[in-house]
């Protein structure tokens, strides 16, 4: 697919920016806007944006915000039994105006409003990305030693809890050990996030691996209500906060392709006049449609449920 009309095309049926008049807009993130529904919840809705080296592309992925949408959805489901979670149960069209269903149908959630942990809760079971650059550095990640002599993608002994401190938008996520998060958040906090994020890995690893999908790590974000209770919120097991790899051609010494914005980054890694900074630079037709064909696959390989 090449050309200026399939790309224009393809965009009319995509959701760069929700434009509700009917609430409040509290935020626009990298993906997600939110909107006030009275004091107590919130209305997320997941656009078409995608964010590549933290810059949000101009070209939205059509269904993207809907695909993610879904499988956070069913994680939540799927994984209510080990945490409470920020869902509702109110069904997003009946908290907009008529004119804007259509803006929040099958890509929105009203969730509880909760004061968000400010530490992200990564899991690792295998070794790539920001965790094979540290290991290589010093043989542990996140503080946590690791057998010496492990290569790039190699399934870890046992899963490793390895927090992020959250930055503020635009800027990376910072890696920190977990006496870092204890003095941030407190002893208690700190570790029942870990212990919970650590048993809702294993529960989905066991259930991908099923459907012949690695979970390689993923991210987790928590919250908590005014009586202190620790809920998961925002996205959960996503092809955004996670990385899956299929099973069938995983192999240990390579990067394994993955079902998300592969194809966004390697097109822009061939890019040698742009320096990972806005303004960004216009992506392909090919490259768009072949991203939303990925996150597409993970949905259906993983849940079964077809757009």
């Amino acid at each position: 697919m090449s050309g200026s009309a399939p790309l224009a095309h393809i965009m009319t049926a995509a959701l760069h920016n929700s434009s509700l008049h009917s609430l409040p807009l509290l935020s626009r993130g990298k993906v997600r806007d939110n909107y006030a529904v009275g004091d107590d919840k919130l209305l997320i809705v997941t656009s078409d944006r995608l964010s590549a080296f933290d810059v949000v592309m101009n070209e939205p992925i059509p269904d993207k915000g809907r695909v993610l949408n879904r499988m956070a959805l069913f994680w939540f489901d799927k994984l209510a039994d080990v945490v409470p979670n920020h869902l509702t149960g109110i069904a997003p069209e009946t908290v907009v105006a008529a004119d804007e269903v259509a803006q929040v149908n099958g890509r929105s959630m009203v969730v509880k409003r909760l004061k968000p942990i400010m530490v992200e809760a990564v899991v690792r079971g295998y070794l790539i990305g920001s965790g094979w650059k540290d290991y290589q550095d010093s043989g542990a990640v996140c503080g946590i030693a690791l057998p010496a002599g492990l290569q790039l993608a190699q399934k870890l002994p046992e899963p490793i809890f390895t927090p992020a401190r959250k930055a503020e938008q635009g800027e990376h996520d910072e890696n920190i050990s977990f006496d870092q998060m204890v003095q941030a958040i407190g002893a208690p906090l700190a570790e029942r996030m870990r212990s919970v994020s650590l048993e809702l890995y294993r529960r989905a690893a066991e259930f991908a691996a099923q459907r012949g999908i690695i979970i390689a790590d993923t991210k987790f974000e928590f919250g908590l209500d005014d009586a202190g209770t620790l809920h998961l919120m925002d996205e959960v097991l996503t092809a955004d906060s996670s990385r899956f790899w299929p099973a069938d051609s995983y192999k240990v010494g390579i990067s394994p392709p993955s079902f998300d914005k592969q194809f966004v980054r390697d097109y822009l890694e061939t890019l040698k006049d742009w320096g990972k900074r806005p303004p960004p630079p216009p992506l392909p037709a090919e490259v768009v449609e072949r991203t939303a064909a990925k996150y597409r696959e993970a949905l259906v390989r993983l849940t079964g449920q077809e757009l």
